[in-house]
């Protein structure tokens, strides 16, 4: 009976790890670790589907000029996508981008216009603002421990309200502007297509947040730190530190989000880019990076915000009304967050 007692269990554990073999071996798991280990993967695969689509649906949407708008469209909101990225790596988000990209775009134009401070000096006084701004967010989530959704939906409030009280609610045109500030506008030809110096300013930003997280000490804790936090801390990484530098780097992408958005417009309106906000979380959700923290990239959130452009694009070139538009980005944030819930299911 003894023998038969102890030869039962391990006979059931057995088939309990062929079992889990089985189930890891099936076609949907290995995609599903795949996209897993690479989270750039789904939204390249998006992207290159919707533009082989669109391009089929219209010829003029694979013209050269056509494809150079789009880049110079998504310029902007990408640079909002690299601060909105680092935010979620941590769990955390950042209702206030936008608001704070517009402040800061603001504080520049009107003091190199009104107050005639030359344009090197007022793009470090905009860099003050977008620093300032992050200090205020991470203090409130790292001090008094409160959620990141309700401090920056505080302080989206906040910074609008100080924005239109600073401004008047008065646009500076970009003609009144030194020419530094709206040289992030200027165009260039490379190849068959013309690409604005802000897209070129934008791909470098990538490139060097990019090499910080992958390479960096630094960036090893922002991933600790949003895929738990308690971990973290208890592995000897001063969470709170961290989480303060995090804000404060995403306030130096968003006022280089300022100076391109200057140029892109050729003018600092209190009223611009309403829907920036969410339109930098659909980047970086789309992109692949997980709402829950300490997993993606920013390079699929570049990703993200082109499937963005493509999709505003292509559907404007078939002659769908704006509102369809919108449906198409709203399916396209319920899907993303689908695949990753899905795919957030290989660690257990």
């Amino acid at each position: 009976m003894a023998q038969q007692q102890t030869a039962g269990p391990p006979a059931t554990g057995h088939a309990d790890l062929a079992g889990e073999f089985l189930d890891r071996q099936t076609p949907l798991s290995r995609i599903r670790n795949i996209l897993h280990r690479y989270p750039a993967l789904s939204p390249a695969i998006v992207l290159l589907v919707a533009v082989v689509v669109f391009g089929l649906l219209n010829d003029r949407f694979l013209r050269f000029e056509n494809l150079s708008l789009i880049t110079q469209q998504v310029s902007v909101v990408g640079t909002l996508a690299i601060a909105q990225t680092l935010i979620i790596l941590t769990a955390g988000i950042d209702l206030s981008v936008g608001a704070v990209m517009i402040l800061s775009s603001m504080v520049v134009a009107q003091l190199a216009v009104g107050s005639g401070i030359p344009g090197p000096l007022a793009l470090l006084a905009g860099l003050v603002v977008g620093l300032g701004a992050g200090a205020l967010n991470g203090f409130l989530v790292t001090r008094f421990k409160l959620p990141p959704f309700i401090v920056t939906l505080g302080t989206l409030n906040i910074f609008i309200a100080v924005t239109l009280l600073y401004s008047g609610g008065s646009t500076v045109r970009g003609s009144s502007m030194p020419g530094l500030l709206t040289w992030t506008g200027s165009t260039f030809p490379l190849g068959p297509v013309r690409i604005s110096t802000g897209v070129i300013m934008m791909l470098l930003l990538y490139g060097a947040v990019a090499f910080i997280l992958g390479k960096t000490a630094w960036g090893r804790h922002v991933y600790a730190v949003g895929d738990d936090k308690e971990a973290a801390r208890l592995a000897g990484i001063p969470v709170n530190r961290v989480l303060m530098s995090v804000y404060l780097a995403a306030g130096a992408v968003l006022a280089m989000g300022a100076w391109l958005q200057i140029g892109r417009t050729n003018a600092a309106s209190p009223n611009a880019g309403v829907d920036l906000n969410l339109d930098s979380i659909t980047a970086v959700v789309i992109g692949g990076t997980s709402l829950f923290g300490g997993r993606g990239s920013v390079w699929g959130s570049l990703l993200g915000a082109l499937i963005v452009g493509v999709f505003r694009n292509g559907l404007s070139l078939a002659g769908l009304d704006v509102l369809y538009q919108t449906l198409a980005v709203g399916v396209l944030i319920i899907l993303a967050v689908s695949i990753d819930q899905w795919i957030r299911k290989v660690k257990s």
